[in-house]
């Protein structure tokens, strides 16, 4: 790996950085309000600055360039698969018909979801490439599977548009009133107790947390096996999640082509998990079980370059085709 990083940096960072995002949460239960485009702004460029420092001390602390490449390339490929999360957010607080006012509650608890299932696929991932270092082909391939997916969805592209099967399951045995009663999961409708719409809005967040969180661990592994970076790479591509949802929630439809770069950026980082896999490989049918010396390895600070690139072409390619529709004269 090239470069160590101090236990009680570790520690410590860590604790600060998980101190920061819960205060972010509880800001929403002592002031709940509607944030407005200024203010979201303002918390984003603070987050974005906040990475940009711990990079720099990352630099500091370790004196590896690379470890700060590694931090950075994989805190923006987490934050660009966090963008495509707010997309389905979007789509789902539609779905349900959630009051503005309220959506800041259920970000915060999907936020927190998150947190903890990636929290639990992080250490299940840095345990399995501890023992098996074939896991790598594993995930390679799944990235592929995933990149292919994204850039063409077919009938999958409706799924957060849908409910389900755990809000299926939930409607036929459960009984679910008919309104929202502020943020509360109980309601008392005629004198009897029911559960409210926000319990399947918890679900469906929930399991769409579930299925990002699967994607998602595996991108940051090919970045870099650092448990430390990667446990740190997606504090704070949490950061700043609950802003650029009210930020960006009238944009993301703008960015049509967003989820080919995102696309472009898993089947590249499934590609290098595969080479990196060919150069540990273990397995006997395989240059009889020792690494493949021709497979070349690519260097952190070209994942970074074309996890950028991909990004900015994704986006300015978004906003030309947009702008071309509205200056286009009506037939």
């Amino acid at each position: 790996m090239g470069f160590e990083i101090p236990l009680w940096f570790a520690i410590g960072a860590l604790a600060v950085l998980a101190v920061i995002l819960l205060a972010d949460l509880l800001l929403i239960l002592r002031r709940p309000h509607i944030p407005s485009v200024r203010e979201s702004s303002l918390w984003i460029a603070f987050y974005v600055a906040l990475a940009l420092v711990f990079a720099l001390v990352l630099l500091w602390v370790t004196g590896s360039p690379d470890a700060a490449g590694q931090f950075v390339a994989g805190w923006l490929t987490e934050y660009s698969l966090s963008i495509d999360n707010l997309f389905v957010f979007v789509l789902l607080m539609a779905q349900f018909a959630v009051p503005r006012r309220y959506q800041q509650e259920v970000l915060m608890v999907g936020i927190i979801i998150a947190l903890v299932l990636r929290g639990i696929f992080i250490l299940i991932g840095a345990a399995l490439i501890e023992n098996l270092s074939w896991i790598f082909y594993v995930f390679g391939a799944f990235l592929v599977y995933t990149a292919w997916r994204q850039a063409f969805p077919g009938k999958e592209k409706d799924d957060a548009q849908t409910e389900t099967w755990i809000v299926r399951f939930l409607r036929r045995f459960i009984d679910i009133a008919d309104h929202y009663d502020g943020a509360r999961l109980r309601t008392t409708v005629a004198g009897r107790r029911m559960f409210t719409p926000m319990l399947l809005v918890f679900m469906a967040i929930g399991f769409t947390d579930l299925i990002f969180a699967i994607d998602s661990i595996p991108a940051i592994f090919g970045i870099t096996q650092n448990a430390f970076i990667v446990f740190a790479t997606n504090l704070f591509a949490l950061m700043g999640l609950r802003q650029l949802y009210f930020l960006l929630g009238g944009l993301l439809d703008r960015l049509r082509y967003l989820h080919f770069g995102i696309a472009f950026i898993l089947a590249f980082i499934g590609v290098k998990l595969f080479l990196h896999a060919l150069h540990a490989n273990e397995l006997p049918f395989i240059g009889g079980g020792h690494g493949v010396e021709w497979a070349p390895e690519i260097s952190t600070w070209l994942s970074l370059a074309v996890i950028v690139v991909a990004m900015l072409v994704a986006t300015g390619a978004s906003l030309i085709a947009g702008r071309r529709e509205r200056t286009r004269p009506e037939a």
